[in-house]
């Protein structure tokens, strides 16, 4: 689940992980992985339950940007390809196949 919103990236995998309940509805010790964007292009954060405790990625491009949705509020779900090419910083609109992505979904 990308949330379309940046958030402060200050924010650690708790804080996150309060976010994903408090903003968007979800539940973030489900398994599912929230993606979260900086307000700067080039930055992103993944967070997520493995089973046995809350993890969290955080990733800067070298140059360029990742590619992401129109900001509003809500979050989209993407395909696991569609995520790998999002975290590659390609077009993730440009990989088919699999599931689509839904409409962005606002919280509540």
């Amino acid at each position: 689940m990308v949330a379309t919103r940046p958030v402060d990236f200050r924010k650690g995998p708790d804080a996150l992980a309060a976010l994903v309940g408090v903003e968007y509805g979800g539940d973030p010790y489900s398994g599912v992985i929230y993606v979260f964007r900086a307000k700067r292009s080039d930055r992103i954060k993944l967070v997520w339950w493995d089973g046995t405790g809350l993890c969290l990625m955080a990733k800067r491009l070298e140059s360029g940007g990742f590619k992401w949705p129109a900001i509003q509020d809500g979050v989209m779900r993407l395909t696991a390809a569609q995520l790998g090419a999002l975290l590659e910083g390609l077009d993730w609109r440009r990989v088919h196949g699999g599931r689509r992505p839904i409409a962005p979904q606002i919280a509540g």
